[in-house]
């Protein structure tokens, strides 16, 4: 709880120095001049102790961040499809992603994978589990827009938000009832082979399986978003939602199957990270869900493109904390990059500045 509460205070701080920025109490040329002396200072940081610990550890680190950056690009992506949308950050989003570990465990005996280790054997049976959770998270992520989010659509900004985050905190719940408390040990199905790399540096397959399947994920929602007529239906309510329904675009469909794809990337990457780090928690959607939505924001709210690419470098952020300095601090990082994003650049790396309507 004080940890949630520290990181939701480490949000207020960021709003309201993006304010001052806004209003001109802060000036141009001194908040680049202390962005830039930031960065130098944490880039000399970092360069020390990369020679320090040599280019082997530096593989590893680096790989180990890809892959955790890829999960990140996972959640970022439904949060960045939903705020582009409605304007709405979905904080329950993280807690789907948690829901799609926690429902695909009773299917994996039901699709026959009863022990751990990877044979050719369990890969269509391990699809069918992926489809399943997929479409089971969807709908549930579909059922909380139509009941919580559809009524207040049109209310003032806040109320939305404070339910999203009720919803959180409701889906922890039933999560907490269903499997209790603790850290729940998740199958492992992925093969432990590494290949090596040469000075003792290796890559571990596990390692390209995760990173494969999310760029596979991404770049179908990719291609989805920019050439199916739904995708273009999604793309012109986001641009402006009253003229794309008098065009006669359901907005109400638009917006129900943007959740739904959201939750099923959700989904996927729930089980993903089951299936890689081999545990899960009830609460693993908070702290997951706050950082992919600094990867989110990073990227630039609502471009695809900018939430896959902020996942992967927000993840390359957190391994190299991890690694090469106190894993204390790494939180710090993360909701520090957020900070400075909402303060020099609002907008996000790709984000593009939106008009008033």
């Amino acid at each position: 709880m004080y940890k949630g509460k520290l990181q939701m205070g480490v949000l207020g701080g960021a709003l309201r120095a993006r304010q001052g920025v806004l209003s001109g109490k802060i000036s141009g040329p001194l908040m680049n001049g202390v962005l830039g002396l930031l960065v130098l200072a944490a880039a000399v940081a970092l360069l020390r102790q990369i020679v320090k610990a040599g280019p082997t550890y530096f593989v590893q680190i680096f790989t180990y961040g890809i892959a955790n950056g890829s999960i990140y690009a996972l959640i970022a992506l439904g949060y960045t499809m939903v705020y582009g949308i409605i304007e709405l950050i979905n904080f329950a989003h993280g807690d789907v992603f948690t829901l799609g570990a926690f429902i695909s465990l009773p299917l994996f005996p039901l699709f026959g994978i009863r022990s751990d280790g990877f044979s050719w054997g369990i890969v269509l049976p391990l699809l069918g589990v992926f489809l399943v959770t997929m479409a089971l998270c969807a709908v549930v992520n579909v059922a909380i827009e139509r009941i919580a989010y559809r009524p207040l659509r049109y209310a003032p900004r806040v109320a939305p938000l404070i339910t999203a985050i009720g919803m959180s905190f409701v889906l922890e719940g039933i999560m907490f009832i269903w499997r209790g408390p603790f850290y729940i040990r998740y199958p492992d199905l992925l093969p432990e082979t590494r290949i090596p790399l040469g000075g003792g540096a290796s890559l571990g397959v596990k390692d390209i399986i995760v990173i494969a399947l999310a760029v596979v994920l991404a770049v179908a929602l990719s291609l989805f978003i920019t050439r199916s007529k739904l995708g273009k239906a999604m793309r012109a309510t986001a641009q402006d939602r009253d003229a794309a329904q008098l065009m006669g675009i359901d907005i109400n469909r638009t917006i129900a199957a943007t959740f739904f794809i959201g939750a099923a990337l959700a989904g996927a990457g729930g089980i993903i990270f089951g299936l890689y780090f081999n545990s899960v928690e009830f609460d693993l959607g908070f702290s997951a869900g706050l950082v992919a939505f600094t990867a989110a924001v990073f990227g630039g709210i609502g471009n695809i493109t900018g939430a896959a690419l902020g996942g992967l470098v927000i993840g390359m952020l957190a391994s190299f904390s991890d690694g090469y300095f106190e894993t204390k601090w790494t939180q710090v990082v993360i909701f520090g990059i957020l900070i400075l994003v909402l303060v020099f650049r609002p907008t996000g790396l790709l984000g593009t500045a939106v008009p008033e309507k």
